[in-house]
């Protein structure tokens, strides 16, 4: 058997880079569907809202189990499972024939794919160690802006073409390639294997010991309501764009794209300057950006100026700040703790994913055919993300 590259190589980087963009390219691929899918399926926003809350919720609980299944397993044999779960759970998303077969198989597309992002944090901390863990996590973050970006055009154009199933036939192609990726590339990394990291009493301290430490508590509600903020746009956007200030269907990819490029200048300015201006000021910075853009977004909507460059603009400076907080977080919360690096991982992606989801709950029962709901679940998100940060990380770091 050929010996399979050197796991800091090229080649690997970019199949952990698409590993981390299950997440993203499974909830903004089909966003332009939406509007439609009420139509469809006979149903209403918050019924259809529920596919992408639904796909939070699994990818949430699957996080606290795969962390831990991999530091017992290694990363690899649990990464090529969630990957083939993945696969056929997109394959029966797109022969959904009524909107509770669909919210179901989301919920098992959702367990396949957080193995992505859960595992391949795990793999950058294996390889990488804890200072160079932030570098490489926003490079890959800056890298996979690209897939989110292109995401939302390419399922506008699918969605207008062949209809909404046609986006996940694309999104098992994704998942067929990304498996096969993992069996040809990826190699073991986890050379510090648990042996009683399933013990539940073990699992229960492990996760005990990292909540008590409240520098990484503050860590993790700093991304965990940063994540919160782009989800916010995730479930209310097309509702907003389209539904709202009548955007066509097949250029609201474009408005996506716009955000997700601000997202992106930040994650490239953390890559460069992290080492230099170190991750905590970077995050204080990211958060303030963050929190006055989506501030000044609400109150242009609260004042009766809702717009599309008003929404789109202002948005895309929260991206950027959050761009410059998600990776250095993400690396000052897991890095203190090589010894369950997977443990770590899983319960700030659980912690993450499943704030989101209570949020984008939120914003869809509270659609009421404005901005509001989502603009003001946008503010709210990026103060709480300050907050959080300067209360819980900075008085622990003088």
């Amino acid at each position: 058997m050929a010996e399979k590259p050197r796991a800091d190589s090229l080649p690997v980087a970019v199949l952990l880079t698409a590993c981390v963009a299950l997440g993203p390219i499974s909830t903004d691929m089909y966003l332009a569907s939406l509007p439609t899918m009420t139509r469809v399926f006979s149903t209403d926003v918050a019924s259809v809202q529920l596919t992408l809350s639904v796909f939070m919720v699994g990818f949430a609980v699957a996080q606290l189990i795969y962390g831990p299944l991999s530091d017992r397993f290694g990363r690899r044999p649990v990464m090529l499972g969630g990957m083939a779960l993945y696969f056929l759970a997109s394959i029966l998303c797109a022969l959904a024939w009524n909107i509770e077969t669909l919210i179901a198989a989301r919920g098992l597309q959702a367990v396949g794919a957080c193995c992505g992002p859960v595992l391949a944090r795990a793999v950058v901390r294996d390889v990488y160690g804890p200072a160079r863990a932030a570098k490489v996590l926003a490079y890959m973050s800056s890298a996979m802006a690209l897939v989110p970006a292109a995401a939302p055009i390419l399922g506008s154009f699918l969605h207008v073409w062949f209809g909404w199933q046609a986006n996940f036939w694309v999104l098992a192609g994704f998942g067929g390639t990304v498996l096969a990726g993992l069996l040809l590339l990826l190699a073991e990394t986890n050379a510090q294997r648990n042996p009683r990291a399933l013990d539940p009493a073990i699992l229960i301290g492990n996760y005990r010991l990292l909540l008590r430490d409240h520098t990484y508590l503050g860590y993790v509600l700093t991304v965990a309501f940063s994540y919160s903020t782009i989800f916010s746009f995730i479930s209310g956007s097309s509702f907003v764009l389209i539904g709202v200030l009548a955007v066509p269907e097949e250029y609201f990819g474009f408005c996506f794209a716009a955000v997700v490029l601000g997202f992106m200048s930040g994650a490239l300015a953390a890559g460069r300057l992290t080492l230099r201006l170190g991750g905590d000021r970077l995050i204080l910075l990211g958060a303030t950006l963050a929190a006055l853009a989506g501030t000044f977004m609400a109150g242009l909507v609260l004042a009766g100026l809702p717009s599309v460059t008003g929404i789109v603009g202002p948005f895309a400076l929260v991206m950027a700040g959050i761009g410059l907080i998600m990776p250095n977080a993400m690396a000052g919360a897991i890095g203190p703790y090589p010894q369950m690096a997977g443990a770590a991982s899983a319960l700030m992606g659980f912690l993450q994913m499943g704030m989101a989801a209570i949020v984008g709950i939120g914003v869809g029962h509270w659609h009421d055919g404005t901005a509001i709901p989502m603009t003001a679940s946008i503010a709210a998100m990026t103060i709480l993300a300050l907050l959080s940060f300067r209360f819980l990380v900075l008085p622990r770091k003088r």
